[in-house]
């Protein structure tokens, strides 16, 4: 049985360098912990990945894609069945707070935006 909070987003803690895709080894620790437990239980998940508003929508689509991409190949890679792995970028598309384009805004607040999620999609 799955825990019901696996249903809903749940945040990986991944700081993404600004403009890259490449999982740094405390990523690598962070998805050992957090979601390959989750997946020895047989089920699916998504990755939804996001960017920053920095950047046009194009290529922050493409970046968050990306990063997605390099979260599912690293499961993959720990033999994770990729039948089991749905992996979607949302570019600048779901903002966590006030900073869209043109909004003045920290390097902090950028932060909070740029981030990558699971969730459970079947049991």
């Amino acid at each position: 049985e799955v825990d019901c909070k696996l249903v809903e987003y749940n945040d990986l803690n991944i700081n993404w360098d600004l403009g890259s895709a490449t999982l740094t080894p405390a990523a690598r620790a962070e998805i050992d912990a957090k979601l390959l437990p989750v997946l020895k239980d047989g089920v699916s998940v998504e990755i939804a990945s996001h960017t920053d508003s920095r950047g046009s929508k194009e290529s922050n689509r493409s970046l968050s894609e990306r990063r997605a991409q390099a979260v599912s190949n690293y499961l993959i890679s720990k033999g994770i069945n990729s039948s089991r792995i749905v992996s979607n970028g949302y570019g600048e598309g779901r903002l966590l707070n006030r900073c869209s384009d043109g909004v003045s805004c920290t390097e902090r607040e950028h932060r909070e935006n740029r981030r990558t999620q699971f969730r459970v999609i079947n049991q």
